[in-house]
């Protein structure tokens, strides 16, 4: 039986996205749709976060979702890598367990571990009985959409939110999981109930997405950080028709779509196929292979080795370079473009000054 026989019977319809900001020279919005940019445009996942002293003075004695559902704290906290590092783009602050914490499920994100849910889904009943969401519990993060698009000028900004995949492993599991051997036993056991989740999840995401389109965001990332734990198999059976329908729910909005996934090097030519105008790359892989596994038509975003930043600044020059290098060959080899990035987030004990002196070489090459 396939995954689409058993996607969740609700849907969230089709909605006319307000006018939006127009941003023509934005070298991000470019490289991601085919155009010439002025500048090779770099960011980096988790630019905003722990590796800036001005977040750790912000953000002490409060806690992780106190903050995400701060308008005027996101929007800080979202504008101060733009500041110090003149990245070409700014992403949402937030988590991908926000819109779940928002919708009513019981969960919270623990210093040292991650998100834990306190009652795991782990039979049809626990399905039918998640909720849902419904734009006005996301309000609040709708708010800092509109304080940043009226503060960034011409930086665009990029929204997100978890895949469906990963925010089921979270659900299922309790919390982070090396194995996620919870999650592959109730896939593998019980594809209907597995099918009846991710449907429900990806309701959940598609509102997610589409409040902070309707806000305004230039572009959004769908994260599915734990694909890589998976075969192409089991991807392309249990996971692909979900995200697919995911970004095709987002497509009217007419912004570039984002789709980034940890340790998927085998799984990229399925991803490809999920429906993003740009398929993000991890460092395991080079990426000119890359782009032949993606397929023509995409561009890539990618792919420095976050630990590169720790290494000095002979290698950071050095691999920056290679990484840049790889790139253009992606491109001759049939992406649309190339958006510098890190192939995971930014680790938190990383000098911001290796960041700022990598986008200032991004920049200069």
């Amino acid at each position: 039986m396939s995954g689409l026989d058993n996607l969740n019977s609700g849907t969230i319809g089709s909605a006319e996205y307000s006018a939006r900001r127009v941003l023509p020279d934005a070298p991000l919005l470019a490289a991601a749709t085919g155009r010439t940019p002025s500048r090779r445009p770099v960011w980096f996942m988790r630019q905003a976060g722990r590796s800036l002293p001005e977040y750790r003075k912000i953000r002490a004695g409060v806690g992780m979702l106190e903050s995400c559902f701060d308008p005027a704290l996101v929007c800080e906290i979202t504008m101060q890598p733009v500041r110090r590092h003149d990245v070409d783009a700014a992403i949402l602050f937030s988590d991908i367990v926000v819109p779940l914490k928002a919708a009513g499920i019981d969960l919270d994100i623990v210093a040292g571990v991650g998100p834990v849910v306190a009652n795991p889904v782990r039979s049809v009943a626990d399905v039918a009985a998640l909720p849902r969401l419904v734009p006005e519990e996301v309000g609040a993060i709708s708010q800092a959409v509109r304080l940043l698009t009226a503060e960034l000028g011409s930086v665009p900004l990029i929204g997100f939110a978890g895949a469906p995949f990963t925010l089921a492993s979270y659900l299922v599991e309790g919390g982070p999981s090396r194995n996620h051997e919870k999650t592959k036993a109730l896939m593998l056991s019980d594809p209907a109930t597995w099918h009846q989740l991710l449907g429900k999840i990806a309701d959940v995401t598609i509102c997610f997405l589409q409040a902070q389109l309707h806000a305004g965001v230039d572009a959004v990332q769908l994260f599915d950080s734990w694909a890589g734990a998976l075969s192409l198999a089991e991807y392309r059976e249990f996971v692909l028709p979900h995200s697919e329908r995911v970004l095709a729910e987002v497509a009217g909005a007419g912004v570039p779509r984002i789709h980034f996934g940890v340790g998927t090097g085998e799984l990229l030519g399925a991803m490809g196929e999920a429906g993003a105008d740009v398929v993000g790359v991890d460092w395991r892989i080079p990426l000119d292979v890359a782009a032949t596994r993606v397929g023509p038509g995409k561009a890539l975003q990618g792919n420095l080795d976050p630990a590169v930043l720790f290494a000095g600044p002979e290698a950071i020059n050095r691999e920056v370079r290679r990484i840049a290098t790889e790139g253009d060959r992606a491109i001759e080899a049939g992406a649309i473009g190339h958006i510098f990035n890190l192939g995971h987030g930014v680790l938190p004990d990383t000098d911001p000054a290796a960041i700022t002196a990598a986008v200032e070489l991004v920049h200069s090459l």
